[in-house]
């Protein structure tokens, strides 16, 4: 059994980061706001460039910021990262934040010491906010430490669950949830509707202002069309655009 699992975690590092990469190109039109952009795990932030491109031609400064995701604990990222994403945000600016899995958890442990003065918005892709079941079932499966390190140990459900204990947010949070899964084997340990790696109830989070579920995967959600309209939606207004088959 653990040598038919052990491939499906490499398929599980393709969705829940790497090195620092902050592209700052200016805006045509700006807004006086800056867009942190944080990949999840295993991932670095290329997987996030299509989404800075669609920002930056709103007007807004974006600061792509990689981190390896593999080699620290939440903990460290969190400070490390984020601390190094505001020193590129033009002083006065206002600061919000787009997030896909991990990177989310990364902002609410950040927000849970330090106030951010400036900040506006969050909008987090997929995110563990109740920890994924996915971690519980294979975590002690040769091979899973390596390939997710000490940050994805923590992402469970259980007591050791970083997530569950940063409470609720204190923030303006927009939540889009995926429930389309390309990783039957994955969902298959996921007792409800999920993307793939997350279940849409795990994404949810009290104090949120706005959640929404969208018809796509865990892995490539960030990279989706829909979704990048959604996300400047709520940065904008506050609020996602809301269609029939979208409930809160």
């Amino acid at each position: 059994m653990i040598k038919r699992l052990t491939p499906f975690l490499l398929a599980l590092t393709t969705s829940l980061g790497a090195f620092a990469s902050s592209p700052n190109d200016s805006p045509v039109n700006s807004k006086a706001e800056c867009v942190i952009l944080l990949h999840g795990l295993a991932r670095s932030s290329s997987s996030m460039e299509k989404l800075g491109l669609a920002l930056r031609k709103e007007g807004y400064h974006v600061v792509n910021q990689g981190y390896p995701s593999r080699q620290a604990a939440i903990e460290s990222l969190s400070q490390k990262a984020i601390s190094e994403a505001l020193e590129h945000c033009p002083q006065s600016y206002k600061v919000n934040f787009v997030t896909h899995s991990m990177g989310g958890i990364l902002v609410r442990k950040y927000l849970q010491g330090i106030v951010i003065s400036e900040l506006k918005r969050v909008v987090m892709l997929g995110p563990p906010n109740q920890g994924s079941e996915v971690v519980d079932k294979l975590r002690n499966v040769p091979g899973f430490h390596f390939i997710n390190g000490d940050a994805g140990l923590q992402l469970g459900t259980g007591a050791l669950s970083v997530p569950k204990q940063l409470g609720k947010a204190n923030f303006e949070l927009g939540i889009i949830a995926g429930n389309k899964s390309i990783n039957l084997i994955l969902s298959s340990l996921i007792p409800e509707a999920d993307d793939g790696k997350v279940s849409v109830r795990n994404t949810k989070l009290e104090g949120m202002k706005d959640h929404i579920e969208m018809p796509v995967t865990h892995p490539f959600m960030m990279k989706n069309s829909s979704v990048i309209k959604q996300v400047i939606q709520f940065l904008d207004k506050g609020h996602f655009e809301k269609h029939p088959t979208q409930q809160q």
